[in-house]
C-alpha cells in the first residue's frame, strides 16, 4: 500500500480503492434491489454491508495483483 500523488496532494491508495468499490457497489445494488423487494433479503443493511466489504476486499487485490 501507499499513496498516490495528485497535484501535490497525497491520497492513500485504499481512499481510491474505498470510492471505487462504492462505485461498482452502487451499480450492484441495482440488480439487489430486486431481491429486497421479494424479501430474498432479510436484514437488507447488513446484506449491502457485507457485499460491499466483498467488493472492497476485491478491490484491495486487483490493486495488489496489478501492483498499484
Amino acid at each position: 500500500m501507499g499513496e498516490f500523488n495528485i497535484y501535490g496532494v497525497y491520497v492513500p491508495a485504499f481512499l481510491i480503492q474505498a470510492i471505487l468499490a462504492y462505485i461498482l457497489f452502487k451499480v450492484v445494488v441495482i440488480g439487489l434491489d430486486y431481491l429486497v423487494e421479494k424479501n430474498w433479503i432479510i436484514f437488507p443493511a447488513i446484506f449491502n454491508l457485507c457485499v460491499y466489504l466483498i467488493l472492497l476486499c476485491g478491490m484491495h487485490w486487483l490493486f495488489i495483483g496489478l501492483g498499484l
